[in-house]
């Protein structure tokens, strides 16, 4: 056996696991992502989606793919740099400039590419990335690509983020990147004090939106429009795939950023554009989302009746402040085997282990949507708290 293969094939973790029958990834579904969903042939309840407005079966968003791919085809056979730009592109750059108040936004085919893309492209050798401990793997990828010196701080430390800021001279090439809502544990950000410090010290500051678009500020706008900072945030990255229903990402910023970014970052120039299918369910996505302000009261009615439902039976669920609920656990086998079991009880939940989490901060990770009813929410509850007490973790 070659070198390579057989230092790949003493990876047995997934093997150990489906031995044991608690494996939980790549759990086939057979239907629609809605509240229910079918999974091996059985209904049942949805609480491991990002769908959060729940718009990914809304007729409407249907209708609009269908009708881009009647137009343009199912895809754009290159990237946007060259053959892969279409109208329906420019329409979505344009509404969303409106919509977050920036001068120009640049669509990547998958949000992890622009994290990833944007960090290396706009820092080099001279230059300093400062990033939360915490921050999503895209944000990760990209720190670790960039020519720039890394500093890492301690999660929503914004003390220890000032003594790193201190280190360097104010005319130092600074870019301070965090996520505005963080995905496993629920915590936000403190954007209206990271402005401060970044401004204090002359730092670009780029904040990951992935999960705040359609939970937080006017009409979904997210967590820099909640502090109400939207403006004075450099960069805005936000993905397609959760509150939009589709897939895809962007980056919004001024012009000068973003017109050296199309000119420079390889996963954008290299990879071929978003869909036809997936741009039209995009626009459609954000009409809906704007124009229907109740699915957003909705998230929130379910999310804080959750919350007080997990608190009242003792749950330990941390400083969450969003839908995302975090159950901890705090053992690997317990969470894999949990979610076996929640499963068999009719709840898809996702487990949460390092190094998505710390070792020791093990979680069952529960996530509203505004369709969600309060019968489902309440009968998923009760199952949860039946399989906890069961392994002896409350």
């Amino acid at each position: 056996m070659k070198p390579l293969r057989k230092k790949l094939a003493q990876y047995r973790a997934p093997q150990e696991a489906k031995a044991k029958g608690i494996y939980p990834y790549f759990t086939p579904i057979s239907s629609e992502q809605n509240t229910e969903v079918l999974v091996h042939g059985k209904k049942v309840l949805m609480f491991g989606s990002n769908s959060y407005l729940g718009l990914t079966n809304h007729p409407k968003i249907k209708e609009a793919a269908k009708a881009a791919i009647d137009k343009y085809g199912t895809g754009c056979a290159g990237s946007p740099f060259l053959n892969g730009t279409l109208d329906i592109h420019i329409r979505l750059q344009d509404e969303l400039c409106e919509f977050l108040g920036k001068d120009a936004v640049m669509l990547f085919s998958a949000g992890f590419l622009a994290n990833s893309g944007t960090i290396p492209c706009i820092t080099g050798r001279n230059d300093f990335v400062y990033f939360d401990e915490r921050d999503h793997a895209s944000i990760m990828e990209g720190k670790q690509i960039t020519f720039a010196a890394n500093y890492k701080y301690k999660h929503l430390n914004l003390d220890d983020l000032e003594r790193l800021l201190q280190k360097n001279n104010p005319d130092d090439g600074k870019l301070v990147v965090t996520d505005g809502v963080f995905s496993m544990e629920g915590d936000v950000a403190q954007v209206d004090k990271m402005v401060e410090l970044c401004n204090k010290y002359n730092a670009t500051l780029m904040v990951d939106e992935a999960h705040g678009l359609g939970v937080f500020g006017r009409e979904g706008r997210g967590v820099c429009d909640h502090f109400n900072q939207l403006p004075n945030v450099d960069i805005v990255m936000g993905t397609f795939s959760k509150s939009l229903a589709s897939i895809g990402g962007f980056i919004a910023a001024d012009a000068d950023t973003i017109n050296w970014m199309k000119h420079n970052v390889r996963p954008y120039i290299f990879t071929a554009s978003m869909t036809p299918a997936t741009t039209a369910s995009v626009l459609e996505a954000l009409h809906i989302m704007r124009s229907e302000p109740e699915r957003q009261k909705a998230l929130w009615d379910n999310t804080h009746y959750a919350m007080k439902a997990f608190r009242d039976l003792g749950f330990e669920i941390g400083n969450t402040e969003t839908p995302i609920i975090p159950l901890f656990v705090r053992d690997n086998d317990k969470t894999f085997l949990l979610t076996h079991m929640l499963l068999e009880e009719g709840i898809f939940v996702t487990p949460v282990i390092a190094p998505a989490v710390q070792s020791q901060d093990t979680l069952i990770r529960v996530a509203l949507m505004a369709t969600h009813t309060k019968a489902q929410i309440d009968f998923a509850v009760d199952k949860i708290h039946q399989c906890f007490k069961k392994l002896e973790i409350l």
